[in-house]
């Protein structure tokens, strides 16, 4: 159990608040500062949790089994805090110096970067950056350009790089409007001609990373699909104890126990034994790839690599179908927007349209 009683106290009290906001609160943003998570993946150089691969999975399972957005939060905005360990080395001390750091914003290549000789000019319109109200410094994914002309790799495929901006230059469009995920704040934002130097640029590749670790080692995409993972993980869980619970409530009617309780009981606890093995799979497959980065950082398995993204898009399919057969067997209180199984359901419907693990995404 990586959560004790008070922090678990206060993930379940500020969720209510959170979804009215529609942003993380203050009691939230309190306790991921001072557990220092959206560190969770950053060097202990700069003051980070340096966390392995496995301990890092189970913290955001136990965490989105709590709360599915905030920890949807948590997970995306320390995924993007993991770029320290590819930025300038000089510039990561400075700006990781800062307690409150959160990075976040978008993974799509989009909008120019445009480089003049002496620095990139940065402009475009960019979607769904995590956090975006308590973000000190946006990234993002653009094509550059030489001048006018852009800028080719030797296959003839065009150039893009990574950037991070302090949020001063940002300007945030306030259009993140969905039915669930809502604290996650995910709104567009976009850039005008911002200026930035060279250092600010970077690739997310296991080849250019500046901090000697096997996490900065793993493929960027593998990392992403085994941190995202145990959001859902997390999530499911806790909806099938949810659906549980409805149906140990509803054995007291006995009218309702003599026809269904056998056949509802046989069912959930198919789908906890499953779940029970998607969780199974998940670390086995992380302690297999965590080997291999440490004894094998520049040739790891690509079979691997390939079983670990096909494994994390069934799951989260599974997931999806399960859910989808079961809500409709908690009735009208399912439908109650203040019921927590609505809650999570709303949850786990929004992240699975995340395109990542979305096998039609």
């Amino acid at each position: 159990m990586y959560l004790d009683e008070q922090t678990i106290a206060v993930i379940r009290d500020s969720q209510a608040k959170s979804i009215q906001a529609k942003q993380l609160v203050p009691e939230q943003l309190e306790v991921i500062y001072a557990k220092n998570w959206f560190n969770i993946w950053v060097s202990s150089k700069y003051n980070g949790l340096k966390l392995s691969l496995l301990d890092g999975f189970n913290l955001i399972k136990e965490i989105a089994y709590y709360d599915g957005a905030f920890a949807w939060t948590v997970t995306l905005c320390s995924g993007a805090n993991m770029f320290s360990g590819f930025i300038n080395t000089d510039l990561a001390s400075v700006v990781f110096s800062d307690p409150k750091v959160c990075f976040g914003g978008s993974g799509r290549a989009n909008g120019k970067a445009v480089w003049n000789g002496e620095q990139y000019h940065l402009t475009g319109v960019w979607q769904y950056a995590t956090g975006a109200p308590h973000l000190t410094h946006f990234t993002l994914n653009a094509f550059v350009f030489d001048g006018n002309a852009q800028r080719v790799d030797v296959a003839g495929q065009p150039v893009v790089y990574s950037f991070f901006v302090p949020k001063e230059y940002v300007l945030i469009h306030y259009d993140w409007d969905t039915f669930g995920l809502e604290c996650t704040a995910s709104h567009s934002f976009s850039l005008d001609n911002v200026s930035v130097d060279k250092s600010y640029a970077f690739e997310l590749k296991p080849s250019e990373n500046r901090v000697d670790s096997a996490l900065y080692k793993i493929p960027f995409m593998t990392f992403a699909e085994l941190t995202l993972l145990p959001n859902y993980l997390g999530m499911y869980q806790r909806f099938l104890d949810l659906v549980e619970k409805y149906f140990f409530d509803k054995s007291k009617n006995p009218d309702w126990a003599d026809k269904y309780s056998k056949s509802r009981f046989r069912q959930i606890d198919s789908y906890q034994q499953k779940s029970e093995g998607y969780t199974s799979n998940a670390v086995s497959l992380i302690n297999t790839l965590w080997l291999e980065v440490n004894q094998n950082p520049d040739n790891i398995n690509a079979e691997l690599l390939v079983e670990i993204a096909s494994e994390s898009r069934r799951i989260v399919k599974e997931i999806r179908e399960s859910v989808t057969v079961l809500f409709p067997l908690v009735g009208i209180s399912g439908a109650q927007r203040d019921n927590e199984l609505n809650i999570v359901f709303r949850n786990i419907f929004t992240a699975t349209q995340h395109s990542l693990l979305n096998l039609e995404g």
